[in-house]
């Protein structure tokens, strides 16, 4: 297994090193960046407590909380700035953890606070075969920190040729269709070339209608205007052409689809996700064609808006972010905020006049950085994996 090819890959095998490495303490912010350019960032301790922590999602609910992923099977609530005792939601003896593999995604339905629904992403293994499983539950009805256990229908149950690329992302799009991410099903270099081929959901970002009429044979309705709806490719695939896109997110502002797809051996790529786009994987990686020295054609592919290479920019793991719509960090406004799990390293990404994005290195820490999180008011999280930990991103003093 690639050591670099996935965010939660190699964290077990590296726990008692980072452990030793990591800590909140000891983080240093970078360089001022140029003038006029996004400012510089640092971390505040907010709650600590968890075990793996891997995902971070706010309800649209009015309460405030805010509901963390722990990888092997658990979902916890902060509220008033306090992990609460009792977990949400425990589906560990369902839940096959480890690598790159756990309870991966959470999504709250946009009507959530009436509705109670919520959808999961986890893997388990059945008759010795690894699937990706994404469910539906409810809260109770008589305890809104507390989800009913027992009322889980499945949706959707995909099989997995390996262990690792299993995407992990869900979210609620602003059209109201529950979005999901995909990877390419795992190994080296898409052996079974997936991330092109439109008759399987694996190495996709996929779009279904949990609202609609069930298509025959589904537990979901098929968006009409899903690009392939009609035929030509799974009715479910929005995008394609994707290897581990880990976490991606909707620009609360413009309503666009941003991904961290996670590289091979050397870069890694944010994409603004579109209908039907090909993102070239396992033609290309990032901007660049695949395998390394050969040629290749970027006819019909969609290039990254940015990407870094592993080499100069001590890249491992993309671990996509949001784009600010928070009010605490004076001239960060519309940017797209974004890291790495091994390096240290969180970016800036800034659209100029042109419509052409840069990045800017706006902090660096000692963390392993499994995901981010974004509460109701814009403001945002960094999630430390080996310490169990989540962290705000606030402005450099």
């Amino acid at each position: 297994m690639n050591t670099r090819t996935a965010p939660i890959c190699c964290l077990l095998l590296c726990a008692a090193l980072l452990a030793a490495l990591a800590g909140c303490g000891g983080m240093t912010a970078v360089s001022q960046p140029p003038p006029g350019g996004p400012p510089t960032l640092a971390l505040a301790a907010f709650v600590s407590g968890l075990t793996a922590p891997i995902g971070m999602e706010t309800p649209s609910d009015g309460t405030g909380r805010l509901f963390v992923l722990e990888q092997a099977g658990r979902i916890r609530i902060t509220q008033s700035g306090a992990l609460v005792a009792t977990p949400f939601l425990d589906i560990t003896s369902k839940v096959e953890s480890g690598g790159e593999e756990g309870l991966l995604g959470l999504a709250f339905h946009p009507s959530f606070g009436t509705s109670r629904r919520f959808f999961v992403y986890y893997t388990r293994r059945v008759s010795g075969q690894l699937q990706s499983v994404f469910s539906e539950y409810l809260a109770s009805a008589a305890n809104a920190n507390q989800a009913d256990a027992a009322s889980e229908r499945i949706l959707l149950a995909v099989n997995q040729p390996f262990g690792n690329h299993n995407g992990g992302q869900l979210a609620f799009g602003p059209d109201g269709f529950l979005y999901i991410a995909l990877g390419d099903g795992g190994s080296e270099g898409d052996p079974q070339g997936i991330g092109q081929n439109l008759q399987t959901l694996l190495g996709k970002i996929l779009r279904i209608d949990v609202a609609g009429a069930f298509a025959p044979g589904k537990q979901y309705a098929i968006p009409p205007d899903n690009p392939f709806a009609a035929g030509g490719g799974l009715p479910e695939i929005w995008a394609y052409g994707l290897r581990n896109p880990w976490r991606f997110s909707f620009d609360r502002g413009t309503g666009k689809l941003f991904a961290g797809d996670v590289g091979q051996d050397n870069f890694e790529e944010v994409d603004i996700i579109t209908k039907g786009g090909n993102f070239g994987w396992n033609r290309m990686e990032g901007a660049h064609c695949y395998p390394p020295g050969s040629s290749c054609s970027t006819t019909g592919l969609i290039l990254p808006i940015m990407e870094y290479a592993h080499n100069t920019a001590g890249g491992e793991a993309i671990i996509g972010g949001f784009v600010y719509h928070g009010s605490a960090i004076s001239g960060l406004a519309g940017d797209y905020v974004f890291g790495d799990l091994f390096s240290g390293h969180v970016w800036a990404g800034v659209r100029d006049v042109s419509g052409n994005w840069s990045q800017t290195l706006v902090l660096t820490h000692t963390l392993t950085v499994s995901s981010f999180g974004q509460d109701a008011a814009g403001e945002l999280y960094l999630l430390d994996y080996g310490n169990g930990a989540v962290l705000r991103l606030v402005a450099a003093p």
